[in-house]
């Protein structure tokens, strides 16, 4: 149901545009990919040159259809916002809300495209389209980025500013001495005492998570009815509440690869162990989605290579 939603709330968008040829061809672009919320570097270089548009033009109005994968029963408020990765590529995002947790669960919009980059191994991004301006909360998530220093910042009523002219004198990881950021290579040598599909990929991920203040790096893997698996590593912030944990992440790249809560049948989450932990916050936010779904917890321990 909510994937037919998703799917209606596109066409109606679409509906509207002057440029139906556009239209057209973004929307058989989006059906053949099952909804999934990006366009490769291809797709985007093509959309550019046949409609003479430049990427920062087409990501503008991309965002109303970014904005249609937005969960909101809460605010019933969709963002939308873009990013383009150092391949070219496009990945959609928008803010993910969940009912009968806190508030601080939340996935931004900006948040939400940034964490679908980075599971899609980007190295790095360089611009972040969104229709409404940036809060505070998500200009400290993206001071976290390894392009933050050259990280442009796109709305309608104004482009091309830097990051930190929304973020003056800003707090980040060089302040506490810390040189691997959002979006660098991760190895954090992390085993576990089991060898099973699931666990090994929640394993994947931790060990690729980005937690360099408290090293509770964690990882999470989802099982779904098709047999995908789709996976979430934690991201951490020098202002650490703008952390976004590993499940949102996952169920973020979930939604946005054109799949629904509902699909998911097993999860696995790897952690390591610390003074910090995402299971108990993580148990409740699937028993919500879901009371059959049963975390699988594993702790890890490191690596003695």
């Amino acid at each position: 149901m909510a994937a037919n939603k998703k799917i209606k709330a596109i066409q109606t968008e679409l509906a509207q545009w002057e440029n139906q040829q556009l239209a057209n061809t973004l929307y058989h672009i989006l059906a053949q990919q099952h909804f999934a919320g990006k366009l490769s570097a291809t797709n985007v270089s093509s959309l550019c040159k046949e409609f003479k548009l430049t990427p920062n033009q087409l990501a503008l109005q991309l965002l109303p259809i970014a904005a249609c994968y937005a969960t909101t029963p809460i605010s019933s408020f969709n963002v939308g916002a873009v990013v383009q990765g150092l391949s070219g590529a496009f990945y959609f995002g928008a803010n993910q809300e969940f009912c009968g947790v806190a508030m601080q669960q939340t996935i931004h919009a900006e948040q939400s495209a940034i964490s679908h980059a980075w599971m899609n191994n980007e190295a790095a991004i360089s611009s972040v389209t969104v229709n409404y301006t940036p809060c505070g909360h998500c200009r400290q998530f993206m001071n976290e980025l390894n392009s933050a220093e050259q990280l442009y910042i796109h709305l309608p009523h104004a482009q091309n500013n830097r990051l930190h002219q929304y973020l003056p004198d800003a707090f980040g990881p060089k302040d506490l001495d810390i040189r691997e950021c959002l979006f660098d290579p991760h190895n954090n040598q992390l085993q576990i005492d089991c060898e099973d599909p699931l666990p090994q990929r929640a394993l994947l991920a931790a060990n690729r998570s980005h937690a360099p203040y408290s090293h509770a790096y964690c990882g999470v893997a989802l099982l779904l009815a098709d047999e995908t698996v789709i996976a979430g590593r934690y991201a951490e912030n020098a202002a650490f509440n703008p952390s976004l944990p590993a499940l949102q992440v996952a169920l973020n790249h979930l939604r946005l690869s054109g799949y629904q809560d509902q699909d998911i049948m097993q999860v696995a989450m790897v952690e390591y162990p610390t003074e910090m932990q995402q299971k108990e916050m993580a148990e409740q936010l699937l028993n919500k989605i879901n009371r059959k779904l049963t975390l699988q917890y594993f702790a890890a321990h490191k690596s003695e290579k």
